[in-house]
């Protein structure tokens, strides 16, 4: 069965930073949702970007790693790869056409 909200690169993205964030202070899943509140299945899947948490959630998972939203995407935008990036245009398109010289 497909899922109805397929994993895009953004949400692995943001749940591999902040799985690593979490291993960097020391925490376990279970412990890191104790302190945010979390279930460890929860925090499982945002870190498998198997989940979509809410801005409010996000936050609450920010603070709890000691920063706030506007850091934690600042860390989850230093991983995605410049061409990779949404909104981001790998090259200007050349318009099809003739040009002209030295009219």
């Amino acid at each position: 069965m497909i899922s109805p909200h397929p994993r895009s690169s953004l949400s692995q993205q943001l749940g591999s930073c902040i799985r690593e964030l979490r291993q960097q202070i020391g925490l376990s899943q279970v412990e890191f949702g104790e302190r945010c509140g979390f279930y460890q299945t929860y925090l499982s899947r945002v870190e498998r970007g198997q989940a979509n948490p809410t801005i409010n959630a996000i936050e609450v998972i920010a603070n709890t790693l000691g920063m706030t939203v506007f850091e934690l995407f600042d860390r989850v935008r230093e991983r995605v790869p410049r061409g990779k990036r949404p909104g981001a245009t790998a090259k200007p398109v050349k318009k099809a056409g003739k040009e002209r010289k030295g009219t």
